[in-house]
């Protein structure tokens, strides 16, 4: 995909926009790209087109001498086929229901204050290191069990487990595989730990359901870098989203109640997760093209999500449309199982920096966008905070 957008990686929509109106179901090298809504949302309740390459192999192209990052990556929840991703999902989504996530609303809170108090005194901050980064690291790492002290550590390398997204060929195969082994030992000495399988944690929870070896640290490390990337990606482009939109801003920041709408608008408009990418198990027809067996076929949320046959004037964020049925958290088998601890901590994360940053603004530097397009968003996004130590004061 990255050809497709080439220079573009910060606004993708008008390349999206093009392909949507004059080929939607588009041949690229070996793989198919799918823009428009419709199509998108039939592929991502089709059966037929699966995770996992027919006859086996990884999911996700990974060369062979990275054998620990290969192996962790294809245990991996959002990479299996039913009937093995439909029993463990059963394993892990309690925990993540919309009754379990409620109860986090007070610590979730108690951490956007911190790392505000923090953001306050610097002149200028980088919104994804200082706050879009560190709040759903934190969140997870509670959920997990883990120690506060392991935060920047957790953190460090669910960045480097991401590279081997991005284009740093080689060398980021071998820093995600780095990470992948460091991890895997961090989570195996974790649950090895006398009576960890008695905590309240997700850890236990998982011991407790039966998750022991590979697919226990595995899963660990997916909850870790799902429940991460994909969040600070939310709720970096959010603000960005809102420090360009100041109408919408400040309609937020008056009538705060429709924070919880606005924020799945903000999820619709500008995507966390750009694309995903599917196998076609079997020979497919979508929008009238003929998709063989074997084929790669790559559905852009993105575009999806900007489709006007689905959301009238897409290309306007408007916090008082209903963006139900975006496909930000994905559609079918696989929607995101994260979704309502993603949509809490965006939604709490939002309305404190509306309320207690009421003068950020943007910095002159650049916005500087990693080069990703699945977990897409800024990798530094500079800002002044204003006055907000005084006003963190004065609460």
């Amino acid at each position: 995909m990255k050809s497709i957008v080439e220079g573009q990686i910060a606004d993708p929509y008008p390349v999206y926009r093009r392909y949507r109106e004059t080929d939607p179901v588009h041949r690229h090298s070996d793989a198919w790209y799918v823009f428009r809504y419709d199509d998108v949302s039939t592929a991502l309740s089709d059966r037929r087109l699966v995770r996992r390459p027919p006859g086996g192999g990884p999911p996700v192209p990974i060369p062979p001498q990275y054998a620990t990052l290969r192996d962790v990556v294809t245990n991996w929840l959002v990479f299996l086929d039913p009937p093995e991703h439909t029993e463990l999902r059963s394993r892990v989504a309690g925990h993540f229901s919309q009754a379990r996530v409620a109860p986090l609303r007070p610590r979730v809170e108690t951490l956007v204050d911190e790392l505000l108090s923090e953001l306050a005194d610097r002149p200028v901050a980088d919104l994804v290191a200082d706050f879009a980064a560190p709040l759903p690291i934190m969140v997870i790492a509670d959920l997990l069990g883990i120690s506060a002290s392991r935060h920047q550590w957790l953190r460090e390398r669910a960045v480097a487990l991401q590279q081997a997204n991005t284009s740093y060929g080689g060398e980021g195969h071998a820093a995600a595989d780095r990470a992948a082994r460091e991890l895997s030992d961090f989570f195996a000495a974790e649950a090895g730990r006398p009576g960890r399988a008695d905590c309240a944690d997700l850890i236990g929870h998982l011991l407790t359901a039966g998750l022991t070896g590979g697919r226990l640290t595995s899963t660990c490390i997916h909850l870790l870098t799902a429940g991460h990337e994909t969040t600070t990606n939310l709720i970096a482009k959010a603000v960005l989203a809102l420090l360009r939109h100041p109408r919408v801003r400040d309609e937020l920041s008056a009538v705060p109640e429709l924070m919880p709408q606005a924020v799945e608008e903000l999820i619709r408009y500008d995507t966390p997760v750009q694309l995903v990418r599917r196998r076609a198990g079997q020979d497919v027809e979508l929008g009238g093209r003929h998709i063989e067996a074997g084929s790669t076929v790559v559905l852009v949320l993105g575009s999806a999500n900007r489709d006007p046959a689905r959301f009238p004037d897409p290309d306007r964020l408007d916090p008082h449309r209903l963006a139900t049925r975006h496909a930000g958290f994905g559609i079918g088998a696989h929607y995101c199982l994260g979704a309502h601890l993603a949509r809490l901590e965006a939604e709490i994360g939002l309305s404190a920096l509306l309320r207690r940053t009421p003068r950020l603004s943007l910095a002159e530097q650049p916005v500087r966008y990693a080069d990703d397009l699945v977990f897409h968003g800024p990798a530094r996004l500079l800002v002044n905070p204003g006055n907000t130590h005084q006003l963190l004061e004065a609460t």
